[in-house]
């Protein structure tokens, strides 16, 4: 098939913003991005896959200036250490786009003025609350606690000269686009917390420009403006590929756009499906056929910041587990829908059990039996028995059951289906047990047909494996040769002692051990922070049993006007949605909530809470302070699982 003839496929990452290093919860969106772009070349696609910076904003400005140099002087040095991550994590992206670039600025200025003149973008003046970190303007209502509802930092009063998308003349056109196209926005979860959180209460006007600041790209018929960051940002993905405001766009663009996948976190979903696709519908242009809203990948039970001092960053990763083995990690370890949790201690039980014993174990006992048996080379003898059916019919359904994970975007599933075809071979050694045959001459060509079935097996995993870790793909495959295997079989994963990865980390980080205990009067560490309650009366088992506990996803959320404590849910339990009021709204944005998998207690008897209808109780921990966390199940468990 010719490069012409290959169906298109576009995929893009969203842009990393350039106010500092990326971590490894940034890094996991560029990798997973890889992946699904490496599967479908397999596939046979002509895969377009960019990525990039973006690199305006106040908040870069007041970086640049604590540091002392220009703002262009910041982002380049930032962009190159995000562009240096990138290349490092063996991401196969096929451009890296900056919005400094001057053929994007150049076009986002036309896109400005093409949108002011046809009446989208008029003049006002913009008065609220402002959080620079998140560079948003809220109102009041909005505020929880009087701080940003997006990052829970200081907002600061703000009123300025300013240009306004009207975001409302387009918002019925993609209310019926959702709900007529239900694979636009994924996971279903997201979807809903669009639709109900922002559509359909009503959307207000957007600013798209500010005159406060002036490290952006200048609004070339009113200078004394920037353009925004979202008008600036999220054009990048027609810019990248050649789009042109006058009507003059490039081939390239007639042949990529629509998108395929727009592949974000979860905390940007409303500037991309809200925002990004009203601005496609105001300059005419199709929408993206798919937003993709990841969660997000957590240091121990937290969000990674670099406030909490939790942060872990990709290339500390590879220098003590290599690229493939954190590639894995961060893919496997990640649900769909829920967010997945990365320690120290995890990618060492992972880089033992998965891949140092279930693969890389398996590949140098296939190799050795082979070299030790047979010179190296082994054929099919076709002394077949029962027991090599099972494994063939792993082998050849395996690459079904990857593409329909694939096809899904269940990234973490289709590592689990490759993975289970090792699991297979490995038992299949279990149960052929190749030196025993090896002790029986008249067993010979039985003992070759199995290491060649071993092989073949082996050989269709690694395959599959390349779109995950491409490196570890390679070595596997260089090695057993289609049949006449290495003469010494190298060592894929090298297992790792936990104490001796905690020393060096405990070296590396010395703060993570202050920041888990402190000095005594007397000089000694205090224990972590513990808590007494008081006791309740002890209840009977039997009075436990009447409680009916099950794992719920919250599937939408609301503020309840009337009260400023309340969140309203809508749970679903098994095939069953309930109505759960929940005092949390302190603790939990309504947008957070969305997609959770919490511990309900079910037969609570309904009652009404700020005359709103609540028909069950969502279980919290709550600490000496006050501060809440919702109860969530371990591992990834079906909406409706009993507790017990």
């Amino acid at each position: 098939m010719s490069e012409n003839q290959k169906p298109k496929y576009y995929i893009t990452t969203a842009i990393a913003y350039t106010s500092g290093k990326p971590h490894i919860g940034n890094t996991y969106e560029i990798v997973l991005a890889d992946a699904i772009a490496r599967y479908k070349r397999s596939q046979g696609y002509d895969v377009f896959f960019q990525t990039g910076t973006d690199e305006h904003g106040q908040k870069i400005e007041l970086k640049a200036n604590e540091a002392g140099i220009t703002p262009k002087e910041f982002v380049d040095n930032v962009s190159t250490e995000i562009k240096r991550i990138w290349d490092l994590m063996d991401t196969s992206y096929d451009k890296f786009i900056r919005t400094t670039d001057a053929d994007h600025e150049k076009q986002v200025q036309k896109i400005f003025k093409k949108l002011y003149d046809q009446g989208d973008i008029y003049k006002g003046y913009y008065e609220g609350m402002y959080c620079t970190p998140c560079e948003s303007f809220f109102t009041e209502s909005q505020l929880v606690d009087g701080k940003c509802p997006d990052c829970g930092r200081e907002v600061q009063p703000a009123k300025e000269e300013a240009y306004f998308f009207k975001m409302s003349k387009y918002a019925d056109r993609l209310i019926e686009h959702i709900n007529t196209h239900p694979e636009f926005i994924q996971p279903v979860s997201r979807k809903n917390e669009m639709m109900n959180n922002f559509l359909l209460p009503g959307l207000q006007d957007l600013c798209v420009s500010r005159t406060s600041f002036k490290w952006g790209i200048p609004v070339d018929f009113d200078p004394k403006h920037v353009t925004y960051v979202w008008l600036d940002a999220l054009t990048n993905y027609i810019t990248g590929i050649g789009y042109d405001a006058d009507g003059n766009s490039t081939e390239q663009f007639g042949k990529l756009w629509p998108a395929d996948l727009h592949l974000i976190g979860k905390d940007i979903i409303r500037f991309h499906t809200i925002y990004w696709p009203i601005f496609l519908m105001a300059l005419g242009l199709p929408l993206p056929k798919q937003v993709f809203g990841h969660p997000w990948l957590l240091q121990g039970d937290g969000k990674m910041s670099k406030s909490k001092g939790n942060v872990l960053y990709a290339d500390e990763l590879v220098d003590f587990f290599g690229v493939d083995a954190v590639r894995y990690f961060v893919l496997h370890e990640m649900p769909f829908e829920n967010d997945g949790v990365i320690t120290w201690e995890l990618m060492v039980e992972r880089l033992n059990s998965d891949l140092a014993n279930t693969l890389g174990n398996l590949v140098n006992r296939t190799v050795s039996m082979t070299n030790k048996y047979f010179g190296g080379t082994v054929t099919d003898k076709g002394v077949a028995e029962e027991v090599d059916a099972d494994l063939k019919s792993v082998i050849e359904k395996t690459p079904k059951a990857v593409e329909e994970k694939m096809d899904g975007l269940r990234v973490a599933d289709a590592i689990t289906e490759i993975f289970n075809l090792f699991k297979r071979c490995n038992k299949y050694i279990d149960e052929t047990m190749p030196w025993a045959l090896a002790k029986d001459a008249a067993k010979k060509d039985r003992l070759e047909t199995v290491l060649w079935n071993l092989i073949q097996g082996i050989s269709a995993g690694a395959e599959l494996l390349e779109s995950f870790m491409p490196s570890t793909s390679r070595k596997i495959l260089e090695q057993l040769g289609g049949g006449h295997v290495t003469d010494k079989p190298e060592i894929l994963f090298q297992r790792l002692d936990l104490e001796e990865v905690m020393k060096k980390v405990e070296e590396l980080h010395p703060h993570v051990e202050e920041a888990e205990t402190s000095d005594n009067a007397d000089g000694g560490a205090e224990e972590k922070a513990v808590i007494d309650i008081e006791p309740k009366d002890e209840i009977t088992f039997d009075q436990f049993g009447a409680m009916q506990f099950q794992v719920g996803e919250i599937i939408a959320c609301e503020e309840v006007k009337k009260s400023k404590k309340l969140l309203c849910s809508q749970v679903k339990i098994g095939s069953q949605v309930k109505q759960i009021v929940s005092g949390i709204k302190a603790h939990y944005t309504p947008e957070e909530m969305v997609g959770k998998k919490v511990m309900v207690l079910v037969n609570l008897k309904p009652a009404k809470l700020a005359g709103v209808l609540s028909e069950g109780m969502l279980l919290c921990a709550e600490d000496a302070d006050g501060n809440l966390s919702l109860m969530v199940p371990e591992k990834d468990m079906p909406a409706g699982a009993e507790i017990c």
